[in-house]
This record gives C-alpha cells, sequence and structure tokens, in this order.
C-alpha cells in the first residue's frame, strides 16, 4: 500500500517522472540536469524516465509544461526521499 504524506515544496526535491513515448535527442537537452533513459513498458511502447532534481513546484510545472508540449502522456511522477539516512543510535 502506497503511504500518502504531505509534500512540502519550498526545497528541491528529486523527482522521477515516466511519459509515453521516446523523447528525442535534442528535446533531451532542454531536460538537463535530468538523467533521461527511453525505454520499453507494457505492450513494448516506448517510455521514457527522468529523473532529476528540481528547485521548487515552478521549476516543476516548466518540466511537466515542456513534456506537455512534446505530446508525451504522463504515467507516474513521483518524489523520490534522497534525505539522508538517520543512524540508529
Amino acid at each position: 500500500m502506497n503511504e500518502t504524506r504531505n509534500v512540502e515544496f519550498n526545497a528541491p526535491a528529486r523527482y522521477r517522472i515516466v511519459t509515453t513515448g521516446p523523447l528525442s535527442e535534442t528535446s533531451r537537452r532542454g531536460f538537463g540536469g535530468m538523467t533521461v533513459e527511453v525505454g520499453r513498458g507494457d505492450g513494448a511502447l516506448p517510455r521514457t524516465v527522468l529523473v532529476g532534481r528540481v528547485q521548487d513546484q515552478t521549476e516543476l510545472r516548466g518540466v511537466l509544461d515542456a513534456l506537455y508540449g512534446l505530446h508525451l502522456s504522463l504515467i507516474t511522477l513521483e518524489m523520490l526521499d534522497d534525505s539522508p539516512k538517520k543512524e540508529k543510535e
């Protein structure tokens, strides 16, 4: 079961974004700072996975708008937990 948590947008965060369709080499340049992988999803349809840090909600919106402009449908958007792990005392 997925855990629901409050998300704060007042600090940089890492995201994993999965879309339908491939992202061309030219289009990849517009997502500098994010890793971009194109592979096959369910049913052998191409999918693009972007992983990277965005500074705030405005920058995240810009990434999503750019994907929309490329006619790539959003499959998942996930905030990744990359906070330092606390050591047990």
